[in-house]
């Protein structure tokens, strides 16, 4: 080979080499990734998201940030990140109303399925249905014979819509049980009513509910788990309680937009996994009521999609409708 043509192909590999590096280049090179947490500041999606943020900043070499973007359940945040740079700085956290948003939100300007990838699943609480200490209700089984009586059952949840709403409202008519709901903006509101017993029930994440659990005021009658809750092991499963297969658990996520490189997607869910497996943030998780998960992307996806199967026939079934 001449030394002509041995140049020109060192000069190829060179020139080909720097044209990967450009188009892959080393993840993370800068800071800040951003972290959008898609409720706003105080929320359980704004913990699960500082309490990610510090380890991984740590492990990735750069700064993380939080930024919260609350409204409209969570698809005003998704879909920033949705219509972000695919580029390994913006991620979402998000939570169970991901799940059901695509139904009950006409006109989304994003797809749900389509423009974010989940990353992993970071961990599910159940819910929790509870009445204030002074109830009549004492069982869940109580509860459900009540509203078979037609004694006007009514339960709040954080919202029209909500996991809450739509758990209640699948096992209301799988069930036979005719209860009535009473949104409220959030959690805040929700517990300050029930706890007054201005409305006889709610259904909560452990997040919001077992606070006042553990200070006497609220008495827990069922959890939405397969499996009995370890931060509320006396209480009873919903299908443990007559109704075999049901579950509704609260979850969270972290996404990404749907063209991030897969080395990308690749390297952070493998940070996201280190940081999970750590006892101390592990702890902090159990504390917000969030039983930890971690695993693969597919598998995170899958959760995800079947969740939005779910609650899309459930929302389509009884019609549904947002705040």
């Amino acid at each position: 080979m001449s030394t002509k043509r041995l140049f020109t192909g060192v000069l190829l590999v060179m020139t080909m080499a720097g044209a990967w590096a450009q188009a892959t280049p080393a993840w993370p090179a800068r800071g800040p990734i951003k972290l959008v947490a898609v409720f706003p500041p105080g929320g359980s999606v704004d913990q699960v998201a500082r309490i990610l943020q510090v380890p991984l900043q740590t492990l990735l070499g750069q700064t993380v940030i939080v930024e919260n973007k609350g409204g409209a359940s969570g698809s005003i945040g998704a879909a920033a990140v949705a219509a972000a740079p695919a580029d390994g700085y913006t991620f979402a956290v998000v939570f169970d109303t991901h799940g059901v948003n695509p139904a009950l939100i006409p006109n989304l300007p994003f797809d749900s399925k389509k423009d974010l990838t989940p990353i992993v699943l970071v961990g599910t609480s159940p819910m929790v249905l509870a009445t204030f200490t002074g109830s009549e209700y004492k069982t869940f089984a109580d509860v459900v014979l009540a509203a078979k009586a037609k004694k006007n059952v009514s339960y709040g949840s954080i919202g029209s819509g909500s996991l809450g709403h739509v758990a209640m409202t699948l096992l209301g008519k799988n069930g036979g049980i005719d209860w009535a709901h009473i949104p409220y903006k959030g959690g805040g509101p929700l517990m300050n009513d029930a706890v007054a017993g201005h409305v006889p029930l709610s259904i909560g994440s452990v997040f919001v509910t077992k606070p006042h659990i553990d200070s006497g005021r609220m008495r827990p009658l069922a959890v939405t788990s397969p499996k009995r809750s370890p931060d509320l092991p006396n209480v009873p499963t919903i299908a443990e309680s007559g109704y075999p297969g049901f579950e509704a658990p609260a979850w969270w996520a972290v996404l990404a937009p749907a063209k991030t490189p897969p080395d990308i997607l690749k390297r952070m869910n493998e940070a996201l996994n280190t940081v999970l497996k750590t006892p101390d943030i592990a702890k902090k998780l159990d504390a917000q009521g969030i039983d930890v998960v971690g695993g693969s992307a597919d598998a995170a996806r899958v959760f995800i999609d079947k969740q939005m199967d779910i609650w899309a026939k459930v929302v389509k079934d009884n019609g549904i409708k947002a705040d």
